[in-house]
């Protein structure tokens, strides 16, 4: 199957271009392909379960966190509505295209491990390991070209899909905007000291860790350090105010043995999709008595939340964004992941 085009606006139609991986000409794409494979292809069509996709996009911005959309869609429609399809019609596996593997009902990185894609699959319900195909994880990205080629495939050569594939323009801000007018009003630029040294024109528009398009000199370089969407506020600062010594983490999803609660471990924490896995100690915590704003339930079990200490501060940990772990041991093996809530500095 294809991914759907997704939701239209509230206020008026929505301009879908054609980057990313669910674009019109995806579907006609992957309808070429089994053409010339001479296998069936089905098109589900999620448009109203992608709008729940949109909508924690924008929510998510709106209170002030930098959000993951692909991660989300993930979760809900490719290991949500397509596997209760798949089961429809007695479908023994869901196969998807990312850069990971699963062996011996564990989810490991990707051989090319620059190509790698397991942080965005975290959120796999454990049981759906079983049912869940990754062909070209074993594989590196240009294998799997000369592989398409071979076989005539007319996608042999397409473009690695980069951008947000509901964003028109890639202009985020434009569309939080579009849906949330609210946010785009004028607010203050502050320093570490808490003086204003410029204005914004919408919280929305910053991201943690950002140093470019701030128009604000301060004689040394500065980069976004924090949001505050009551107040609409941003904070500007130095570097060394990026620096993180841990985070806690809700909704966790874990696809190893669950510990207990309390319970400490040493791992490698991973807190962006490219980023590289660090040292770090995490500590389970008692699960959250409700639901995540703007996110799904906290899935069942003893280990809802955890935190985790770095062993040496990071930059730029961005609450809003996924964290996933890596068995301290064995870097290739996914242990679980989760959303991150709250980060403790030095």
């Amino acid at each position: 199957g294809a991914c759907p085009a997704p939701a239209a606006a509230t206020h008026r139609p929505l301009k879908i271009g054609h980057q990313g991986c669910c674009s019109v000409s995806d579907a006609a794409d992957a309808r070429l392909v089994a053409a010339h494979l001479g296998i069936p292809l089905y098109i589900c069509n999620f448009k109203k379960d992608f709008a729940r996709v949109i909508d924690y996009f924008v929510d998510e911005y709106a209170r002030g966190r930098t959000p993951n959309p692909c991660v989300r869609c993930n979760d809900w429609l490719k290991f949500g509505k397509l596997h209760d399809y798949a089961r429809s019609i007695d479908a023994d596996f869901v196969a998807s295209g990312h850069y990971a593997r699963i062996e011996n009902g564990r989810l490991l990185r990707a051989v090319d491990h620059a190509k790698d894609q397991s942080y965005v699959l975290f959120g796999i319900p454990r049981a759906q390991l079983a049912r869940t195909l990754l062909p070209i994880g074993a594989l590196r990205k240009p294998d799997v070209r000369a592989l398409a080629a071979e076989l005539g495939l007319p996608v042999a050569e397409k473009p690695d899909s980069q951008e947000i594939c509901f964003v028109p323009d890639n202009d985020y801000a434009a569309l939080v905007e579009h849906r949330a007018p609210h946010l785009a009003r004028s607010g203050p630029i502050l320093d570490q000291q808490g003086a204003v040294v410029g204005h914004h024109t919408g919280h929305h528009r910053f991201t943690m860790g950002q140093r470019r398009g701030l128009s604000v000199a301060l004689g040394y370089p500065i980069y976004v350090t924090g949001k505050d969407p009551d107040s609409n506020t941003v904070r500007v600062g130095p570097r060394q105010d990026l620096l993180a010594s841990g985070c806690d983490v809700a909704e966790a999803n874990w696809l190893t043995g669950e510990p207990a609660p309390g319970e400490s471990r040493p791992v490698l924490a991973r807190y962006r999709s490219t980023g590289p896995l660090v040292p770090a100690t995490m500590r389970t915590l008692e699960p959250a008595p409700a639901p995540a704003p703007g996110g799904a339930p906290a899935p069942s079990g003893r280990a809802a939340r955890f935190s985790v200490d770095f062993d040496q501060p990071q930059e730029a940990v961005t609450p809003g964004q996924a964290l996933v772990l890596y068995g301290a041991h064995e870097p290739d093996h996914v242990l679980a992941g989760g959303w991150i809530e709250h980060t403790r500095r030095p």
